[in-house]
C-alpha cells in the first residue's frame, strides 16, 4: 500500500511538473505571438508612412523650375542699362538692379555704364517651367 501511494505521489508530481511546463510554454508562445503581432503592426505603419512620403514627394516634383537663359539684344535709342535691367531682371534671382547691371557689364566686358544705339548686348534672363 505504501508503495502504491508513493507511486501515485511521484506520478502526481510528474503530472504537476508537466502542467507547469506546458503553462510556461504556452506563455512563451503567447509572448512570441504578441511580439510578432506588434512588429507586424509597426512594419505596416512604417511602410504606410514611407509610401505616403514618397507619393507626397512625387507630387511636389511638379513644381515650377526656373532656368537661366541668355539672349542678344540690340540697344535701341534711349536705352540704358537701367531700363534694360527693369525689362529683363528677375527679382527672385537678383538682390537688386545694381547686381543685374553688374552681371550684364561683366558679360559684355563693359568698362562703365555707357552703351550706344545699335550695339549688341548679351543679357541674362530667367524663364519658369513646370517640372514633373
Amino acid at each position: 500500500m505504501y508503495y502504491s501511494m508513493s507511486r501515485m505521489r511521484i506520478e502526481d508530481a510528474r503530472s504537476e511538473r508537466r502542467i507547469l511546463k506546458n503553462r510556461i510554454r504556452r506563455q512563451r508562445e503567447m509572448k512570441k505571438n504578441l511580439l510578432i503581432f506588434i512588429m507586424t503592426i509597426c512594419l505596416i505603419i512604417t511602410c504606410s508612412v514611407s509610401l505616403n512620403a514618397f507619393r507626397s514627394n512625387a507630387k511636389d516634383d511638379s513644381v515650377e523650375a526656373s532656368y537661366k537663359y541668355y539672349k542678344s539684344i540690340i540697344v535701341s535709342n534711349g536705352d540704358t542699362l537701367w531700363t534694360i535691367a527693369e525689362e529683363y531682371m528677375d527679382e527672385e534671382h537678383y538682390d537688386s538692379i545694381y547686381d543685374y547691371i553688374q552681371e550684364v557689364k561683366r558679360m559684355n566686358t563693359l568698362a562703365d555704364d555707357t552703351i550706344h544705339y545699335g550695339e549688341y548686348l548679351v543679357i541674362p534672363y530667367y524663364d519658369n517651367h513646370f517640372v514633373g
